[in-house]
């Protein structure tokens, strides 16, 4: 996957005649892998194979899919299907997603995470290849923030992906994971970032970005257990953050970006993650991904 890859969630607002010559690009680029989310748009399996058939080198991931949104052996099917499409370009990242998009969005019972998640590897161990060709699994990485869903990661799977995360997080996960960044389970680590031109002297740019960002995710109990961990208070999960929490999860400008790779890199991670954020979320910031690439790729 690469040291330095793309989150983003700005493709579902392409449609699917514009993702070749969006993704080319990003592709020749040189990035290592791009991973998208799974909540009210497209379904992650067919936009995975969508990416990776519109792209020829990088990995493409989930970030994640959604354990509610399919059950194990489907799950199980379509990620033997695409990587026996793609070998070795895709990675299956698994979460739990959150109560309000469960429940509300999907119509399930929103069970008790570590346990849920638990029971799904086990029904995914079950699953057994059925199609000609299809044998080989990829890698499973799961959405992980709390120790025990670490630990579980660690055990279970190729890995963990958190979100939302600062290094000293990423240090505490790879003392639970075991290994390096060069040499152990994956940690993928995604960090959020604005780097448009002039943002440095624009503070009004990074913090509306940044509160944009910040404002849904400050809404869902999963993140602010996790900031909590991380020696945040009640009083930074105001709706799109305090300036405290948009400082600590979002940096500004490549030069400040750069230093924040590096400082996950440097805490175990095995690859970041830049989620490059633009004005609208369902608008490619396709200016901002190629000045993220002059400053941290070329």
């Amino acid at each position: 996957m690469g040291r330095v890859g793309l989150w983003t969630g700005s493709l579902e607002g392409v449609p699917p005649a514009g993702i070749p010559d969006l993704l080319g690009e990003l592709d020749e680029q040189g990035w290592g892998s791009l991973w998208f989310g799974e909540a009210v748009g497209r379904e992650a399996f067919t936009a995975a194979q969508l990416y990776l058939g519109a792209t020829r080198r990088m990995a493409i991931g989930t970030g994640i899919a959604n354990i509610y949104g399919r059950d194990a052996s489907a799950a199980g099917a379509a990620a033997r299907t695409i990587e026996a499409m793609h070998p070795g370009r895709f990675v299956l990242g698994l979460g739990v997603s959150h109560a309000p998009l469960v429940e509300r969005h999907r119509g399930h019972n929103y069970g008790r995470p570590l346990s849920a998640m638990r029971e799904y590897l086990d029904a995914l161990d079950r699953t057994q290849p059925m199609a000609v060709g299809e044998d080989t699994m990829p890698p499973v990485v799961l959405a992980a923030l709390g120790p025990k869903m670490l630990e579980l990661s660690r055990d279970r799977t190729a890995g963990a992906h958190p979100y939302l995360t600062l290094p000293e997080h990423t240090a505490r996960a790879r003392e639970i994971l075991g290994g390096t960044g060069e040499d152990g389970p994956a940690l993928v680590v995604e960090h959020a970032a604005v780097v448009a031109a002039g943002v440095e002297d624009d503070d009004e740019l990074w913090r509306s970005r940044a509160r944009d960002h910040l404002n849904i995710y400050t809404g869902l109990p999963n993140y602010r257990n996790s900031w909590t961990r991380q020696g945040f208070d009640e009083s930074d999960y105001v709706r799109g953050g305090s300036d405290r929490l948009k400082s600590a999860m979002v940096t500004r400008g490549v030069e400040a970006t750069r230093a924040r790779v590096q400082e996950h890199l440097d805490a175990g991670a095995s690859t970041v993650l830049v989620q490059v954020l633009g004005d609208n979320i369902l608008v490619p910031p396709i200016e901002d991904w190629r000045h993220a690439y002059e400053g941290l790729l070329a």
